[in-house]
């Protein structure tokens, strides 16, 4: 485009959150807490006090208000995605959030949580850097152990139960789960992280990471009787384990369905799957997932692994005040990576290209803001561009799993695995 966007200014200093603000954070944060009847517990935290780091696992919006509740009185500062800043930066900028571009290697931001940590408060990460797709953990950047001790203030933890089968990311609908349960864990204090290596720090976060929301829910005995609990989960299960064909189920109520074979699974009020005829190839929802991950790592190590030829439109975000539409192109996925190509409203090329070394991971959205259809989201340190393909015959889930069994068939070839959870 001809038009020089206004550009997000990232390298803003962290403002401390205004002593007027904090009561509003935890008059806005509390009354869903209290409808969750969330329990909180916390471990080894006697005599914690800021500065530290706090890393919370990211099921959904829920997620943040815990956080709020947990760490009151204290003051905070959040690391929160460019688009959660849309139409109102100034607010949150005034109740200490910091903005990040996802799954970029950002210098400012280092800059900017060392600086929070000097103001004597606490700086707040959700490390998975997106909603789980199903409950349980999402990989975990390798670099977090060298942050930590970066930081030099201690280390804890928020891992938060009950928010995923209470609000999946595939179907947003609070379905009202209660008790919800989360727990605050100091893991190392700053003279414990002194002592300690990198890979000892990201060994013992990786260790209290460890969750499975559905596993969480049928262990409490804690049901769900929204009628509409299996809808959207196509999104996550998009390959049917009977048929194994890509990209035709759907959902109704609580029944997932294969358009291609007629199978047909109910999901429990305990969320679990149960066939209405012949096996239940997964009845826990997680392993349906791990099982399609193993599908893709097969394509992937076989060479074969590639989206086609997507026909897309693309929408940017150069700073928070709206999208914009960039205009028409393509997506292919593949083992070169991520190349988009397009021509914008002036008749101008665009090209985001994002190689296979550069992506650990990638964020992904399911029917954005409600009407939007589902995308991918790729950023440079300037720009997030929101990639929403046309037709059927893809996943973004597919992408999501294939940008990190890429990524961990990268580090082998070049003799430097990813340890398990790790990238």
């Amino acid at each position: 485009m001809s038009q020089d966007f206004e550009r997000f200014d990232m390298k803003r200093e962290p403002v401390r959150t205004r002593w007027f603000l904090r009561p509003l954070t935890w008059a806005l944060s509390a009354p869903d807490v209290w409808k969750h009847h969330a329990r909180f517990r916390r471990i080894n935290t006697e005599g914690l006090k800021p500065p530290y780091v706090l890393l919370c696992n990211h099921n959904a919006f829920l997620d943040f208000k815990v956080a709020t509740l947990a760490t009151f009185p204290h003051r905070a500062n959040y690391v929160v995605a460019i688009d959660g800043f849309i139409g109102r930066e100034e607010l949150l900028r005034q109740v200490g959030c910091i903005c990040k571009r996802k799954f970029t290697n950002d210098l400012t931001l280092i800059r900017q949580l060392r600086q929070v940590v000097k103001n004597g408060d606490i700086a707040m990460i959700y490390p998975e850097a997106r909603y789980s797709l199903c409950g349980t953990t999402a990989v975990l950047p390798a670099s977090l152990g060298k942050l930590c001790k970066l930081l030099k203030v201690p280390v804890v933890t928020l891992i938060c139960h009950g928010h995923h089968v209470n609000s999946p990311f595939w179907n947003l609908h609070d379905r009202g789960v209660k008790p919800t349960e989360a727990e605050l864990t100091q893991i190392f204090s700053a003279e414990e992280l002194e002592q300690a290596t990198a890979d000892e720090v990201n060994e013992k976060i990786l260790e209290l990471f460890q969750y499975d929301d559905f596993a969480w829910q049928k262990e409490r005995g804690i049901r769900t009787p929204y009628k509409g609990r299996a809808e959207g989960l196509q999104k996550v299960l998009y390959q049917c384990p009977h048929c194994r064909t890509e990209f035709r189920m759907a959902s109704k109520g609580t029944e997932l369905i294969c358009e291609s074979c007629g199978k047909r699974w109910r999901m429990t009020e305990l969320g679990e799957l149960e066939a209405e005829d012949g096996e239940t190839e997964f009845s826990h929802i997680p392993d349906w997932y791990e099982w399609e991950r193993a599908n893709v790592r097969a394509e992937v190590e076989a060479g074969t692994y590639s989206s086609g030829e997507l026909e897309v439109h693309v929408d940017t975000l150069p700073n928070a005040k709206k999208f914009i539409r960039l205009g028409s192109g393509t997506l292919v996925h593949d083992r070169n990576g991520f190349t988009v190509r397009g021509i914008d409203a002036d008749g101008d090329p665009f090209e985001m290209i994002k190689p296979v070394p550069s992506l650990y991971s990638c964020h992904i959205e399911y029917e954005y803001l409600g009407k939007f259809g589902d995308c991918v989201d790729l950023n440079t340190l300037e720009d997030t561009w929101y990639i929403y393909p046309h037709g059927r015959d893809f996943a973004v889930t597919k992408m999501a799993l294939a940008t990190e069994e890429l990524y961990y068939a990268h580090r082998r070839a070049i003799g430097r695995p990813c340890k398990p959870g790790l990238a």
